[in-house]
């Protein structure tokens, strides 16, 4: 069985990540002069990068060749080998998700007695920390206040403000961010390049802005657009277009044009095209949100038009300013609004693309 790409690939040093420099650089300066905490807090979007810096803070922590003033891991000692087999003893990791109780606290409080099995620390990551129990919150609180020298926590969280402040206050705080176009795409460039797979910009673009930011999101797209393309050394947007269904900016574009020109029968006829190509109807109302958000912005101010941030080429958004100019701002606001309720109402359809059809007559044919 083949491994996926985010496991196969994920960083065995602190060069290798890319974002979170604000993270990577506390935490090396920490290495740098042997002053790491006893307990962090990752917070952070799911997919931004918590799991594999806790891991590679591990890995550095109980690294037999690290020297001092240095903080890569060597990743040639047993312990490094064995945090990257998943093998160590000494590398407890929990998912607070499933395993959210006292009684796994209990165990993990009767454990940290115990000096580590064989390296220096003992190292705890408890993913999803916000799902423990109320019980549980409160035994490891306390294992918090009195931690003894051989334990380093690592708490993991993507909803901060469902960890209480206690916890909080004993931790070392990091808030991780979404990562930009140019950092997801600068990954899947070595992750397709390591699988000697050669992928055009495009492709990249379309992957990076269906991965939310998301850089395990991102990977899990490419993951299955080599699958998907098999043997095939070249892949192009067109590709994982039809192969992924989904929709693109240029689709969005033609259909905001029915809605410019009043056009709700052409506008429910695109749709429908497009859903019978095998397009998913929520996608392509990601792209059309995203698009009229986009549209929003630069009636608003003109001058937001980073392509880093917005995922779009100066060309497109010049090309959404000028469709979208005849409408006014509080129709753009409207017809957003639409667009989410749509979404939202979407999940729950037994005719997936219907809340968008009664959403298009809504914006062209209003209510007197």
């Amino acid at each position: 069985m083949s491994t996926v790409l985010y496991r196969k690939y994920r960083p065995k040093s602190f060069s290798e990540l890319i974002g979170q420099e604000h993270v990577v650089k506390t935490i090396t300066n920490a290495l740098l002069k042997e002053a790491v905490s006893h307990a962090y807090l990752f917070s952070g979007p799911r997919g931004s990068g918590k799991t594999t810096i806790a891991r590679l803070l591990a890995k550095a922590l109980n690294c037999h060749n690290r020297k001092k003033g240095e903080f890569e891991p060597c990743n040639n000692c047993p312990s490094c080998k064995e945090i990257a087999e998943n093998r160590s003893l000494d590398l407890i990791e929990i998912d607070a998700a499933s395993n959210r109780g006292i009684d796994e606290i209990r165990d993990l409080r009767e454990g940290i007695r115990f000096s580590p099995a064989k390296e220096k620390y003992k190292v705890f990551i408890i993913d999803e920390a916000h799902q423990l129990t109320k019980e549980a919150v409160n035994a490891l609180l306390k294992t918090l206040e009195e931690p003894p020298s051989h334990a380093v926590f690592i708490l993991a969280t993507t909803e901060i403000h469902k960890m209480i402040p206690t916890i909080i206050s004993r931790c070392q705080r990091f808030d991780f961010r979404k990562l930009r176009m140019d950092e997801l795409i600068k990954r899947l460039e070595i992750l397709s390049k390591k699988e000697g797979v050669e992928i055009d910009k495009d492709a990249f673009n379309i992957i990076a802005v269906n991965s939310g930011g998301a850089l395990r999101d991102a990977e899990s797209l490419l993951d299955q657009v080599l699958a998907f393309s098999g043997k095939k050394k070249k892949i192009t947007g067109e590709d994982i277009k039809s192969l992924l269904g989904i929709a693109d900016i240029n689709m969005a574009s033609q259909f905001t044009e029915y809605i410019v020109k009043k056009d709700p029968g052409g506008a429910i006829k695109y749709l429908q095209n497009i859903v019978e190509k095998g397009y998913d109807p929520q996608e392509f109302l990601k792209i059309l949100i995203q698009y009229m958000r986009q549209a929003l912005i630069m009636k608003i101010n003109p001058d937001i038009t980073n392509p880093i941030i917005t995922g779009l080429t100066e060309e497109e958004q010049m090309a959404i300013k000028e469709q979208t100019d005849g409408l006014k701002e509080e129709d753009i606001r409207r017809t957003l609004n639409l667009f989410l309720e749509a979404e939202n109402r979407m999940k729950y359809s037994s005719i997936q693309q219907l809340p968008l059809e009664l959403a298009i007559i809504e914006i062209i044919l209003p209510k007197e």
